[in-house]
């Protein structure tokens, strides 16, 4: 397959090889001082060098800051601010999963804006505006799940307590996205897993949400058939291009139709991050049947409307089946005990869930009574 263009609404360079056009997309834009942003893990790897060798080699003054790793906090997109400041950066280049691209689009909202990264906070009564000039940014997604490469906000923990906070613009979405399926050939398995159920969640939760958003609802069926057909694939053949492809769109797709709206298995994936430090994606793969399960006496006809779309049957009942199914065929653990959650943390996990900002789009109102109720049930 050839590098295509998208526009939607970013621009999307898609495609085997697509990354290597990072240095004249900087140069088409005349930009001169560049900061890389990925996490210590990636900072390591050859294609990481040879993307950053391939920028210096090409006259661009480079600088690399990679000070972070698992759950990024804001103390760490504070060094990373400083960073772009001493360099003077006027283009950031976030490569990695979800979590370097939230810092990396954190980083540059930081950049040449005053105060602390949470005055920004998404729905903050007294936040501060997003109005001063932030860096240009390329993103370049090494994992198919969260879709941070096309999204408009950062999701960042708190140093102290480990709940993930929001910050959202418009003006943090990336100009360009360099979206190479071939840089996840290298994802370990359980990786590869969780941030496929991560994209899948997305896809899932978009479609069953509240609100009439008809453009979202289906991209989020067309991402659902994408993942079904291809996530067990590269967890068996990872380097299986047209798998890995449509797992990558799947999950440009799944951050895309989720401006509509999350749900109830997100506020217990992030609690789960926050109390227990579980990945993202392997927190939602651990809860989202449950939480389609908890979901079904509102919105059935949904439900089977994902069963269809996953070539799963045409039933809800078919749909959660499907789901069990595959978080097993993909090794997830099988509960959250076995995933090390114990039940002295499900008050803990509750409080934080009940709080959570997604919850409220769920079809299915969400009590306090009701998150406990499922947590003890996923033990």
């Amino acid at each position: 397959m050839d590098v295509v263009q998208f526009n939607f609404p970013t621009r999307i360079l898609f495609g085997a090889g697509a990354s290597q056009r990072l240095v004249p997309v900087l140069q088409e834009q005349g930009k001169q001082r560049v900061l890389f942003v990925t996490d210590r893990a990636l900072a390591g790897l050859d294609f990481f060098q040879t993307l950053v060798k391939n920028a210096q080699d090409s006259g661009l003054n480079v600088a690399v800051f990679s000070e972070f790793s698992g759950n990024p906090v804001e103390s760490q997109v504070v060094a990373g601010a400083a960073a772009c400041k001493a360099h003077g950066a006027d283009a950031l280049v976030a490569i990695g999963g979800g979590a370097a691209l939230d810092v990396g689009k954190a980083i540059a909202l930081m950049a040449h804006h005053p105060g602390e990264l949470f005055d920004y906070e998404d729905d903050k009564p007294d936040g501060r505006p997003v109005d001063q000039p932030i860096p240009f940014i390329v993103a370049i997604p090494t994992t198919s799940g969260t879709g941070s490469e096309v999204g408009r906000s950062s999701v960042i923990s708190d140093d102290k307590t480990h709940v993930k906070r929001i910050i959202f613009s418009p003006r943090l979405l990336a100009p360009i996205v360099l979206a190479d399926p071939e840089l996840t050939f290298a994802l370990p398995p359980h990786i590869t897993a969780a941030t496929g159920m991560d994209a899948i969640s997305h896809c899932v939760e978009a479609f069953v949400s509240k609100g009439f958003h008809p453009l979202c609802d289906g991209i989020a069926l067309e991402g659902v058939h994408l993942a079904a057909g291809s996530l067990l694939q590269c967890y068996r053949e990872p380097k299986h291009l047209s798998s890995r492809r449509d797992m990558m769109a799947a999950s440009l797709m799944g951050a895309v139709a989720f401006q509509k709206g999350l749900g109830v298995t997100h506020s217990c994936a992030h609690a789960l991050s926050a109390v227990c430090d579980i990945h993202h994606g392997l927190a939602n793969a651990l809860m989202l049947a449950a939480c389609m399960r908890f979901n079904a006496s509102v919105v059935p006809d949904r439900l089977a409307r994902l069963a269809v779309a996953a070539g799963a049957g045409s039933t809800p009942d078919d749909f959660v089946a499907w789901l069990e199914s595959l978080t097993q065929s993909l090794n997830v653990p099988a509960n959250l005990r076995a995933a090390g959650v114990s039940e002295t943390q499900i008050g803990a996990l509750t409080e934080i869930a009940v709080n959570d900002v997604c919850h409220p789009c769920n079809p299915r109102a969400v009590s306090r009574e009701d998150f406990e109720a499922l947590f003890r049930a996923a033990l």
